[in-house]
Parts: structure tokens; sequence; C-alpha cells
């Protein structure tokens, strides 16, 4: 077996924040909704380049974030005005910070339930110099 990446990951909620986690990883990280296969739960299958990373199934929360070991999820990203800009239009609060020694700049968030979410971006990639 070789693992080549992540290929989605799953937040089990209650049917009530069902939409508004649909709209903030819409506004905060721009996957949008697609096809998603009939199953028992309600949800959404959310895509970024073509592919779902984020599904949403409206089963019921298990526990609350902060009982879990789970830190983060991390999205390589490209793009790091614009995301300041988009996050700041949509009132979501982030915090950045430089990886020392490296060109990647972390911008991190959470959603609606309080999950981490990071943000990487190569800075040599976007044409920016590391902090």
């Amino acid at each position: 077996m070789t693992i080549h990446g992540l290929h989605h990951f799953t937040l089990r909620c209650d049917a009530e924040d069902l939409e508004g986690l649909r709209a903030f990883y819409s506004q905060a990280l721009g996957l949008e909704p697609g096809p998603r296969p009939t199953l028992r739960f309600g949800g959404y299958w959310l895509y970024a380049a073509g592919q779902p990373v984020v599904h949403l199934y409206a089963s019921g929360r298990a526990a609350s974030v902060e009982a879990v070991a789970l830190d983060h999820v991390a999205f390589r990203a490209s793009g790091l005005a614009p995301t300041r800009s988009r996050l700041a239009a949509a009132g979501i609060g982030f915090t950045e910070a430089p990886v020392p020694g490296w060109t990647l700049h972390q911008v991190f968030l959470r959603d609606p339930l309080g999950l981490k979410i990071e943000l990487t971006f190569d800075l040599a990639e976007e044409g920016e110099q590391a902090g």
C-alpha cells in the first residue's frame, strides 16, 4: 500500500448545524456542494478542484471537538492575500503564523463546531517573502 494524500474528512453534526457548516465551508474556503450518494442521513459533499474533500453528515454529533484527540485539519492553499480578504469580508476570525525557517505560512480559523482549520500557503509559490 502507498498513501497518496488525504482524500476527505467527515464531520458528523446535528441536523440543525448542517446549513451553517455548509455556509461556513463555502464562504471561508470556497468549497462547493456537489454530487453525493443517497445515504441514510442528510448532508453535503463539499468539493475543491473536483474532489470532495469535506463530507458533512447530519447524524448527530458524537462528542464535542474538545473531547477528541484531533487538533486540526490542514489544507494546502494558494492565494494568501485574497484569502485574508475573503475571511475578513465574511467576518470570520483568523490568526496567522509563519513556520520558522521554512517558506510556509499558516492561517488558522475555526468552523462553527469549533474544529480548527489550518490553511498552509507556500510563500515561495505565492511570490512573497517568508516572515
